[in-house]
């Protein structure tokens, strides 16, 4: 029985594998998109409420990770618009979530200039407004066709052409202003 049958089934085992194979995914999309862990955690957690909740909404399997990016970034676009007490004292933790991409064959040094690199790079995303760092993520990230983030954010494409554009003109401007080499 795949994973979503048994999901269907309230098997909560299922549930957890779901969570342990698109759960990082998910976790940094959430984190890029709000710029705070803990809301990004929180996004993901009731991602996952929700998928277990509806997953007989799922039509065609095949397209499991889309939903469960579509409902992440619905749950952050909702958190962007609620107000809670994180937007008067924002956390003081500025540790950032970088996964680990570079090969373990690569030096220490290698390591952390690649990790070094991979923080200051999520920084500007994270310092770009929503709209850009939505755009930005679904593109660079999950690799989505423009038309795929038009339909994921019910967008015409030239909306989201422009955005990715102009996101990608403000990035440029921030890691030039600080100094990085394009």
């Amino acid at each position: 029985m795949d994973i979503i049958e048994r999901i269907k089934a309230r098997d909560e085992s299922a549930l957890r594998l779901l969570m342990e194979q698109y759960g990082d995914m998910l976790l940094r999309t959430a984190w890029l998109l709000l710029r705070d862990r803990q809301s990004a955690e929180e996004a993901v957690q009731d991602t996952f409420i929700q998928a277990y909740a509806k997953i007989g909404q799922l039509k065609d399997p095949q397209r499991l990770r889309a939903w469960l990016i579509t409902i992440v970034v619905n749950r952050c676009r909702m958190r962007q618009r609620t107000w809670n007490w994180r937007n008067i004292f924002p956390a003081a933790e500025s540790g950032a979530w970088v996964q680990d991409e570079a090969g373990t064959s690569a030096g220490a040094e290698e390591l952390f200039i690649a990790e070094w690199h991979n923080l200051q790079l999520s920084e500007a995303v994270r310092s770009l407004d929503y709209i850009y760092r939505e755009c930005l993520t679904l593109y660079y990230f999950h690799e989505m066709s423009i038309r795929e983030i038009s339909g994921q954010l019910r967008l015409p494409d030239n909306t989201v052409k422009s955005r990715l554009s102009r996101g990608r003109i403000l990035l440029k401007q921030i890691l030039e202003k600080e100094g990085h080499v394009l």
